[in-house]
């Protein structure tokens, strides 16, 4: 089985990386939308949307969503990221009231998940947008963006199981760590300013990178642990089985999805 997610994973991660480098952002959007929506496909069914017609339905209504926002921030003069970066806002809101679920260990309503999953999947293609549509340097700090979470991922599975002792959330996810996640935020940050270096970053603007790639692994693992909860709840152990060896699409962005608008409210405010 590690072999079979290695061999996964550097197959998607090169394709990844040329698709953020190289495509134009209309296209890169594009693409992170039917992503997006294969996600959120999944996370309707581990919130027990198991009807065809239901499950499309509500994919394209989340659809519509994305499309009315682009629609509605064109204008005469180009276009205007308002009503994305607002979203981008109500994404980040969003994800710091799941910590209250997370630490009551409860989230039963259908309703309420289905909500949660528009609040987590719309405001992450917001800011894949937002980051990526930044000329000239966007596609390199969507690049700083996703080598954050995946760094982060990284670093906190060999940090936990070399050194995990204290349980970070037992009940929901038995096998985190508070020495994986310090493992992950050290890997996080750390490649998180070499990249930046390569998107331009002067070096007084470092220390404010650093702060945001910290504040993004810390949305990554909230992320992380909500599917988690959602799961467990689900009783299954993966979202899907679409990805060899590494269980479903949901399973491989749930960090990323609540990452990504920390990440795009933070460079937003802090200007680089």
């Amino acid at each position: 089985m590690t072999k079979l997610r290695t061999l996964t994973a550097l197959i998607m991660a090169p394709i990844t990386i040329a698709g953020v480098l190289l495509l134009p952002t209309s296209w890169l959007t594009a693409f992170a939308a039917i992503a997006f929506l294969v996600a959120l496909w999944e996370w309707l069914r581990l919130s027990g949307v198991e009807d065809g017609v239901a499950q499309a339905v509500l994919l394209v209504a989340n659809l519509a969503l994305i499309v009315a926002l682009v629609w509605a921030s064109r204008t005469s003069a180009g276009f205007s990221w308002v009503l994305l970066q607002l979203m981008v806002v109500a994404g980040v809101l969003w994800w710091l009231a799941s910590i209250s679920w997370l630490n009551r260990f409860s989230f039963d309503s259908r309703t309420a998940k289905l909500a949660a999953g528009t609040l987590a999947i719309v405001p992450a293609w917001c800011a894949v947008a937002i980051i990526h549509g930044d000329q000239p340097d966007g596609h390199r700090w969507l690049l700083v963006a996703l080598a954050i979470v995946w760094a982060a991922d990284t670093g906190a599975y060999f940090a936990g199981r070399k050194f995990g002792r204290r349980k970070l959330a037992p009940r929901i996810s038995p096998n985190k760590t508070v020495e994986g996640l310090v493992g992950g935020v050290v890997a996080g940050v750390a490649l998180g300013l070499v990249v930046a270096v390569f998107a331009g970053a002067a070096p007084a603007q470092l220390p404010a990178v650093a702060l945001v790639a910290l504040v993004a692994v810390l949305f990554s693992v909230v992320g992380d642990l909500f599917e988690s909860l959602l799961k467990r709840q689900a009783g299954v152990k993966d979202s899907s089985n679409l990805i060899p060896g590494h269980g479903g699409l949901l399973d491989r962005v749930d960090g990323m999805v609540a990452a990504l608008p920390a990440f795009a409210l933070g460079k937003d405010m802090l200007g680089f």
